[in-house]
């Protein structure tokens, strides 16, 4: 699937109008579902093989944040062979008291997946705690980056930001296509 059929196919299923309050807490007209897009097989590897390319040659490991950025990342691992751990929002209280289930991060240059990123409060977080367990946090790969400041507070943070699709990109494909 080309780059911009698969824009397509995500605007067409994860593209929701309505109102919506955003993690940020900011309301939108728009939304994107995205356990829409990641529950169909074909476009989930389609995904896959469109972000590996986009993975830097020195990443170790794959860090998938809990809930969206967990098929992303398990797709991204099998179409890269390389490692994937899970990152949780909070460290359980039992069992292991892990924040990051998996492959072992500890002096691992570490590429942390996301599938939306609005704000990128939470990558932060994420990125924070994988510092704390020994991780070298290279950068941040999204699927969707909704343009309304994540990279630049991710930029803020010391963590740079690549996309596989804009918002505005996603909004031009379906343009392109009428």
């Amino acid at each position: 699937m080309t780059k911009a059929a698969l824009a397509q196919e995500i605007m067409h299923t994860a593209h929701l109008t309505g109102s919506f309050t955003l993690r940020s807490g900011a309301i939108s007209n728009e939304y994107f579902d995205k356990y829409l897009f990641e529950s169909k097989p074909q476009l989930l590897q389609a995904i896959a093989e469109h972000l590996a390319p986009l993975v830097p040659k020195e990443i170790e490991v794959l860090a998938g944040l809990e809930m969206g950025g967990i098929p992303i990342v398990t797709a991204l691992s099998l179409a890269t062979g390389l490692p994937a751990t899970f990152v949780r929002k909070k460290a359980k209280d039992y069992g292991t008291r892990k924040s990051a289930e998996g492959a072992q991060v500890y002096g691992k240059t570490v590429l942390v997946i996301e599938d939306v990123i609005t704000s990128g409060g939470q990558v932060i977080l994420s990125a924070t705690d994988l510092k704390n367990t020994g991780a070298n946090i290279h950068s941040v790969l999204c699927v969707i980056d909704r343009e309304q400041g994540g990279a630049e507070k991710l930029g803020a943070a010391g963590l740079t930001m690549n996309a596989l699709f804009t918002m505005s990109e996603l909004k031009a494909s379906v343009s392109q296509s009428a």
